[in-house]
């Protein structure tokens, strides 16, 4: 028996806070803190602590630094990061397939 798709899923990524980190650092290759707040709706220590689970996952690497005089954090995405996010889009995608299949009429026969 075939193993059911959501056996793949990465309880890391697959949280839809920690996804939306990884989606949006993979399309921008990188993100500033104040625009991954904001996007996903977040507060400051909501998106610091899931930037932690993820950095201790070597999935996201946060830099600080300054721009102008301002503190700024950048979050870039790893490549094994890129992997992971790659992996649960994979499954993501398994879940819809299986979805179209259970809506298709029955062969006659």
């Amino acid at each position: 028996m075939a193993e059911f798709p959501t056996n793949g899923l990465d309880d890391v990524v697959h949280q839809r806070h920690r996804l939306g980190i990884l989606t949006i650092t993979a399309e921008a290759d990188g993100a500033e803190f104040g625009y991954l707040r904001d996007a996903l709706s977040l507060t400051a220590g909501n998106l610091s602590r899931h930037l932690s689970v993820l950095e201790d996952a070597g999935l996201v690497q946060v830099e600080k630094g300054y721009k102008g005089r301002r503190p700024r954090t950048w979050v870039r995405i790893t490549g094994r990061g890129r992997s992971a996010l790659a992996a649960e889009l994979d499954v993501l995608a398994g879940l819809v397939r299986l979805r179209s299949a259970l809506r298709q009429p029955p062969e006659p026969g």
